[in-house]
């Protein structure tokens, strides 16, 4: 999708919100996630300036300034100004394409987005960030580590974040939160507890077959779902392979992907993939 020309993009980035505000809503999504989205959008429309200009003047801190809007909001408007869409919400309808937004970052081409989609297993930006820091990134075929630096360079950019290290721990539910989440959606999705939404990618049929939970433990808010990634599908792992996205209080989004190990000491084990030591 082509950028929002700037006269319109407080509307449109505005419209974007609230529709992420009702898709959660009607997926049982948190209160108070619900209502922030809504609010952050009627804020953008009250603006008597462009909030892309705010964005470009003084970066996500000069939106964080404006009534509603936390760093996770920021990030939002922040991607919306950038690609002219919201990634959560293509999640929430079941339309994400990791491939097009991973072409966001400098250096990275069609072939080099497809090939960390499927060898990641992720279909964030956020979520490639970690697989940037805790060594998986520089395991994928191809990536040396000079393009692994500059990958991470322009995530920094991207997101808005500076790494002093390498291995910078980045926050995250413990793994027993993540298997306990883990537990809980596999269990209401076998019984049919779940609302169900129809993915756009590997569904010709437009059938309504993924489960999606949205709970809250310790703090934390998750947004859980079967993995639909192109590798997933060729394994046919699309009902093992478990995608869990986390949001702290101000929105802020991490994600992990939760599997049941095919080899070594955890054979059969159910595993946080990049956390297998814990």
């Amino acid at each position: 999708m082509a950028r929002m020309p700037d006269s319109l993009f407080n509307t449109g980035a505005a419209e974007l919100l609230r529709q992420c505000g009702r898709l959660l809503e009607q997926q049982g999504g948190n209160p108070f996630q619900v209502k922030a989205y809504p609010r952050a959008a009627g804020v953008l429309e009250s603006l008597s300036t462009d909030a892309s200009d705010i964005l470009r003047r003084e970066g996500r801190d000069g939106l964080m300034r404006l009534p509603a809007i936390g760093r996770g909001l920021a990030a939002s408007i922040d991607e919306i100004a950038r690609t002219g869409r919201l990634s959560r919400l293509d999640r929430l309808r079941g339309e994400a394409e990791p491939e097009a937004l991973f072409q966001t970052v400098p250096g990275i081409g069609p072939a080099l987005a497809r090939v960390l989609h499927e060898s990641l297993d992720v279909d964030s930006l956020e979520a490639l960030e970690v697989a940037a820091y805790d060594g998986r990134l520089d395991s994928v075929r191809g990536i040396g580590r000079r393009r692994a630096s500059a990958i991470r360079s322009g995530l920094a950019a991207i997101l808005g974040r500076v790494r002093t290290n390498r291995r910078h721990a980045v926050k995250s539910p413990s793994v027993e939160l993540l298997l306990e989440v883990d537990r809980e959606y596999r269990k209401l999705a076998r019984i049919g507890k779940l609302p169900k939404i129809a993915p756009r990618r590997f569904n010709p049929e437009k059938r309504a077959w993924l489960p999606v939970l949205h709970t809250e433990r310790d703090g934390w808010h998750f947004t859980v779902l079967f993995s639909n990634t192109a590798q997933a599908n060729k394994l046919g792992r699309t009902h093992d392979w478990v995608v869990i996205y986390f949001y702290d209080g101000d929105h802020e989004e991490g994600q992990h992907t939760i599997v049941t190990e095919t080899h070594g000491a955890l054979k059969g084990e159910r595993v946080v993939r990049g956390r297998e030591a814990e």
